[in-house]
């Protein structure tokens, strides 16, 4: 079963069990879902892979809204956007610990031969697609970064 079809089985079973905030994220993220599968070139298919995409996209704006509401002095809103990123963060596949996103981000620097933080663009280029969907491209950023620069 894909991405899709998971998520609209989970709606259902989240309107069986009156769960709120489970039950709008997963609303948001069907919306999401099939805007793309309807979009121009998408030809009504919606890749696992491009699901993915749009979690951690929404994921992102989530955590971003959590913070300006957490700096506007609103923490329920702040807590419902969190609970959200939670909910959707459930469906993304297992993320990448710190030590296999520096082993990983290694491997590619010594493939492309980088050796300085000019060659930064040459490493984000194949790390972003190799590493996509398992990490936040932030991290991936920071990690070719800290490497290349040198640091441990």
């Amino acid at each position: 079963m894909n991405l899709f079809d998971t998520i609209s089985n989970d709606i259902k079973d989240a309107m069986l069990k009156k769960e709120k905030i489970r039950l709008e994220a997963l609303r948001g993220a069907k919306k999401e879902f099939l805007e793309a599968k309807t979009a121009k070139g998408a030809e009504g298919e919606l890749s696992d892979e491009t699901a993915v995409k749009i979690l951690q996209k929404m994921i992102k704006q989530r955590k971003d809204s959590a913070s300006i509401y957490a700096e506007q002095n609103r923490p329920e809103l702040a807590e419902k956007e969190l609970a959200e990123t939670a909910v959707l963060e459930s469906y993304l596949p297992k993320q990448m610990s710190p030590e296999d996103l520096e082993k990983a981000v290694s491997e590619i620097i010594a493939q492309t031969g980088a050796s300085s933080p000019k060659d930064m663009g040459k490493v984000m280029g194949v790390a972003t697609k190799t590493l996509a969907g398992k990490t936040e491209g932030r991290l991936i950023s920071e990690m070719v970064k800290r490497l290349l620069n040198g640091e441990q």
